[in-house]
């Protein structure tokens, strides 16, 4: 495992985190579940604390790197750990709120200082730590709070175990495997996807503290990775950077991208438009799945075979899945569905949230609140129940249709399109769109697209926007693009809105 100017032997790694765990314990025998909130950039220092809180017994509790500090106190309130532990450069957002709250502060581990040099007798190894049973606790992930006011996602280790064990198994993990990290570590997609399987598979994991395109590009080139997994923004943000690039730079590049084994997309809806420049540009037609910090990762394209564009494939080694109407029945083949999932990888509960947890499940299965359609053998993932499914009148309209569509305009670099209340329509199609160059015309959008989709798909509303709001993993947030929309002036508008360049009613 390396990070910028250092690096750990998994033997280092082990001796590092028991260190960790005894200083967590302070003389306890057991957390005994106890939550412990950490806050550092990805780097040897997280990992560390993450293994050392296992190790002790605890329930770890990773917080944002990007939050500022009422969003982190948000999470001290509910989560209510037992001690914090924050790296020196973060500090300062955390420590007032952890004192003023009585929580045990700590810093994080000083690894060249205390240890990770240390030779293995510098640690009492006849010093106890507790036996963690797989049915405890392991982890409380929050939700991205698309939706909603973010809650805590309890996986057990058990749960942790299965996630993991489904991903090596079905994209063949080996201790031979190279791996990039540029993903924050406060989602399963970093902490399960990239490094959970690394680690479970004794391979190497570069970590980067944050996402850089011309820092990746460089690693690409380099040689010597085999695996890299971003959200469809970094994708993005890596081909603007390879199209800026001199012909020389794009060579190389290119060259060194082409070595990887696979490259995986997720945590959003991959755009098409994305996936086929990506492929021009690396080879590589990027392996797209389908998960949530609820269930881990549930389906997936297949490591060798053909991956169709919008698509996310078919259930993930012990997953089972079903698609069923809003009674809970089984839909025909063809028909859509909200994906309901089953197995060990599925959450244990929302923290303190028992009404919650209760109605997120029916007879076992977990309700994703994703629609999703059965397509010649693989599963197309047509938008969420609450945000992504437009109800206009009888029709129901897949937001992400729309915004495929929309993308496919020389004149729109991005788009979100969401349902807006309508006393007529019960809710009408508006499209906040990011133009490539000034003077996009709305009107003329619209009537571009009239060619492209039925009438009742039509977006009635365009807003040119400089930027989409996004949650710290990439994802649009849906709630502040539809409060784009309200009438000027108002409270939440204000708040919300990046500047906006033309409106089209």
């Amino acid at each position: 495992m390396t990070a910028p100017g250092a690096s750990l032997t998994y033997g280092q790694l082990v001796e590092a985190s028991r260190r960790e765990a005894h200083r967590l314990l302070d003389g306890a025998s057991d957390l005994q579940d106890a939550r412990v909130a950490f806050l550092a950039p990805p780097g040897l220092e997280w990992v560390v604390t993450l293994w050392g809180v296992w190790q002790a017994g605890g329930m770890a509790v990773p917080l944002a790197a990007s939050h500022p500090p009422p969003e982190l106190a948000y999470v001290l309130d509910d989560a209510e750990p037992a001690v914090v532990v924050a790296h020196p450069e973060l500090e300062a957002r955390v420590r007032p709120a952890a004192e003023s709250r009585g929580i045990r502060f700590l810093p994080a581990p000083n690894l060249s200082a205390s240890g990770a040099d240390a030779p293995p007798a510098a640690l009492d190894r006849e010093a106890a730590l507790p036996d963690v049973a797989l049915d405890r606790p392991a982890l409380m992930i929050y939700t991205s709070g698309t939706t909603g006011r973010a809650k805590g996602v309890v996986t057990t280790h058990a749960n942790v175990d299965a996630q993991i064990e489904s991903l090596v198994d079905a994209w063949a993990w080996t201790r031979d495997d190279r791996i990039l990290l540029v993903l924050p570590l406060h989602h399963v997609h970093g902490i399960v996807n990239v490094l959970g399987c690394a680690l479970w598979s004794g391979a190497l994991c570069d970590i980067h503290p944050r996402f850089d395109a011309l820092e990746v590009w460089q690693r690409f080139a380099a040689g010597g990775l085999t695996l890299f997994m971003a959200v469809p923004t970094i994708y993005a943000r890596l081909i603007a950077s390879w199209d800026a690039a001199s012909s020389a730079e794009r060579e190389a590049w290119s060259a060194g991208a082409r070595q990887l084994r696979l490259m995986v997309s997720g945590s959003a809806a991959l755009p098409v438009s994305v996936l086929e420049r990506w492929e021009d540009i690396t080879g590589h037609r990027l392996l797209e799945r389908y998960g949530m910090t609820e269930i881990g990762m549930g389906l997936g394209n297949p490591l060798a075979g053909p991956r169709r564009p919008g698509h996310v494939g078919v259930p993930f080694p012990g997953v089972e899945m079903r698609l069923v109407d809003e009674d809970g029945a089984a839909v025909e083949p063809g028909r859509p569905g909200e994906i309901e999932i089953r197995g060990p990888s599925v959450f244990r509960e929302y923290w303190r949230r028992p009404n919650e947890t209760v109605a997120a499940f029916r007879d076992g299965w977990f309700r994703t609140g994703d629609v999703a359609v059965l397509d010649h053998g693989s599963y197309r993932i047509l938008g969420r129940r609450s945000v992504d499914i437009i109800k206009t009148g009888a029709e129901k309209v897949s937001a992400l249709e729309v915004e495929e569509t929309l993308r496919q305009h020389p004149g729109v670099l991005d788009c979100a399109v969401v349902g807006v209340p309508d006393p007529d329509w019960g809710e009408r199609v508006c499209a906040a769109v990011v133009p490539r160059t000034r003077g996009l015309d709305g009107e003329a959008l619209k009537e571009w697209a009239r060619d492209r989709l039925a009438p009742y798909k039509l977006p009635r509303s365009v807003l040119a926007v400089s930027a989409l709001p996004r949650n710290a993993m990439g994802k649009v947030t849906k709630p502040a693009v539809r409060r784009l929309f309200e009438p000027e002036g108002s409270t939440a508008r204000s708040e919300t809105a990046p500047p906006s360049t033309h409106t089209t009613p």
